[in-house]
């Protein structure tokens, strides 16, 4: 992501020396970002606001060369938080306790469009709440499209909850009311309200939503939708929010995206917090959204915080070794018995190999795809890898790590 938001910042930080930096330079840079945001699905209103904010951080500001990547990453990873920071947050099992002290069932409403996974994310979110030691009815108010309340019926009875269903073309709002009395009378903690799925610009469908709110007053609604489809989700999410004034935002396939402007967009044009996302097909693939973990996977983690431990015990000469073990509890390590001055290397003028136990000999070269060596120069060679590699603790073959541009940025 931001592949080419990186080469431009790199770019500019070629050509600033330590001085002040002007709206000329600037500029610039901010030009090559628009593109790389509205490449990433993020909503031009958007990419104004983020473009006037790191315009008025960096014009003026006295950098030193070699810091420039740093403070211009810095100022964006700033500039996008603080519109995470600006929508708020919503405690939903807090506000659910909050209606059980009451005596009152917690009511949620789901709205969206077609195929946005909206049944199934309710499903999801009954699962959490049972998880979560509370009661939950289902109501199904998706009275408009074929197969909706047998698709719901399956959900439930998978995860054993009350279903409160009328026939197709009932009405929803009746429905809904419906399962809110039998919560009453049950006392059920939340109530879960499927609606039909609706394009934003059918009328009738939204005024629907519009009945179903005025009848039964719902704690809550929930906009639910696809993170793969970019802009349209965003135009689909101002459009509800303006019919329904949604309180919050649940974006699916979330573990598809590679781009992540949806959920900065809606953020912004809905003034309202996405509170999870769903990362796969499982009841339990739901996962809270989280600011710092979002910010991390664009941008990478701070530079001055690679997320590298030190190692806990290490040379004062080359602190780049690890010690290796010499406690004879573990059975990990075979403390090789020959050279107190170098315990990885024994003396040995003949077999390269002589001290060194077959069964490392074979984990070392299975591990690093080793193939036999072809004379002494190489025996020699590989013989001294592996004494290295038991020195070091026989640690595992790192993976290969996923490209970062500068300032840590994914690139595609």
């Amino acid at each position: 992501m931001f592949e080419s938001l990186s080469n431009a910042f790199s770019n500019a930080a070629k050509s600033l020396g330590e001085k002040e930096l002007n709206e000329k330079d600037v500029d610039g840079v901010l030009a090559d970002l628009e593109l790389s945001l509205l490449e990433s699905d993020v909503a031009g209103q958007v990419v104004d606001e983020i473009k006037s904010d790191l315009k008025s951080r960096l014009v003026g500001s006295k950098v030193d060369r070699h810091e420039v990547e740093r403070f211009v990453r810095d100022s964006l990873v700033s500039s996008v938080s603080s519109l995470f920071d600006a929508a708020g947050g919503v405690d939903m099992l807090g506000r659910i306790d909050e209606k059980k002290g009451q005596g009152l069932p917690f009511l949620i409403l789901f709205v969206g469009i077609n195929g946005t996974g909206k049944t199934t994310t309710l499903a999801k979110v009954a699962h959490m709440l049972q998880q979560a030691k509370y009661s939950v009815v289902v109501a199904a108010s998706d009275t408009f499209r074929a197969g909706a309340i047998e698709q719901l019926r399956e959900h439930t009875k998978r995860l054993g909850l009350k279903l409160v269903a009328q026939n197709y073309n009932s009405d929803p709002a009746a429905v809904a009311r419906d399962a809110v009395l039998y919560a009453r009378s049950h006392k059920t903690d939340c109530v879960l309200i499927d609606t039909a799925g609706r394009m934003q610009t059918s009328k009738n469908l939204m005024e629907q939503i519009g009945k179903i709110t005025k009848v039964v007053n719902p704690d809550m609604k929930i906009f639910v939708g696809d993170s793969l489809a970019g802009n349209d989700t965003v135009s689909q999410a101002r459009e509800f929010h303006e019919h329904t004034k949604f309180d919050a935002s649940i974006l699916t396939k979330s573990d598809a995206d590679a781009r992540g402007g949806a959920a900065l967009s809606i953020v912004k044009v809905t003034s309202t917090p996405v509170i999870y996302v769903g990362v796969g097909q499982e009841y339990a693939d739901l996962r809270p959204f989280d600011k710092a973990e979002f910010l991390e996977t664009v941008f990478g983690p701070h530079p001055q915080d690679p997320g590298i431990t030190e190692p806990s015990h290490t040379q004062q000469d080359d602190p780049g070794i690890t010690e290796p073990s010499t406690n004879q509890d573990d059975p990990g390590i075979t403390e090789p018995s020959t050279n107190q001055d170098d315990p990885g290397i024994t003396d040995s003028t003949g077999d390269p190999f002589e001290g060194v136990a077959d069964a490392d000999i074979a984990a070392y070269s299975e591990m690093h795809d080793t193939p036999p060596p072809e004379n002494d120069d190489k025996a020699a060679l590989m013989a001294q890898n592996i004494r290295k590699w038991i020195k070091d603790g026989r640690p595992e073959k790192e993976k290969p790590k996923k490209q970062r541009g500068k300032f840590g940025l994914f690139r595609k």
